[in-house]
């Protein structure tokens, strides 16, 4: 199955891990891949059994894409390839790679090859959502924000944020 979790709101992420603990719990592989990210999130302190986190991205949140972040990318979908070809875990996880897409850091059409390939599943996260993602996808989501405590300048919450 291909998975897309994408829309304004929060828990695109969250919800990923979610499916990941669930297929650990009945022993199968995860591999997640995080794009765009390369401060320390809480999933990266955490050993789980077949619970694999690798990220390509810089320390600073992406604004105005730089070509360091476009090379991470880069590496990040080459990588996700080697993983898909040489292990096949039972689940694969591309997280953010829809703004990866968005921000023109990869190109759509390099991910929808990546997919063509996989015989695992695989969950692609992120706002923005290209349309040829929603289209080959058997499953999407799309959370959309009611309130949110950034709007009244709350700053983002270690544990529950990142």
């Amino acid at each position: 199955m291909i998975i897309v979790y994408t829309g304004n709101g929060k828990g695109k992420t969250t919800a990923a891990i979610g499916a990941g603990i669930r297929a650990i719990g009945h022993g199968k592989k995860v591999v997640m891949i995080e794009f765009m990210k390369g401060q320390k999130t809480g999933e990266l302190n955490v050993k789980l059994p077949n619970f694999e986190v690798y990220q390509f991205g810089t320390k600073e949140f992406v604004v105005e894409p730089t070509e360091e972040d476009k090379e991470m990318a880069k590496e990040g979908l080459k990588f996700a390839e080697k993983i898909i070809e040489n292990e096949q875990p039972f689940l694969l996880i591309l997280d953010e790679i829809n703004v990866a897409v968005k921000f023109g850091l990869i190109d759509s059409k390099e991910v929808i090859k990546l997919l063509k390939k996989a015989k695992n599943h695989v969950i692609l996260t992120g706002r923005y959502a290209p349309r040829e993602f929603i289209e080959i996808a058997d499953l999407v989501t799309e959370m959309k924000e009611v309130k949110h405590p950034f709007k009244e300048g709350k700053p983002a919450v270690e544990g529950i944020d990142f």
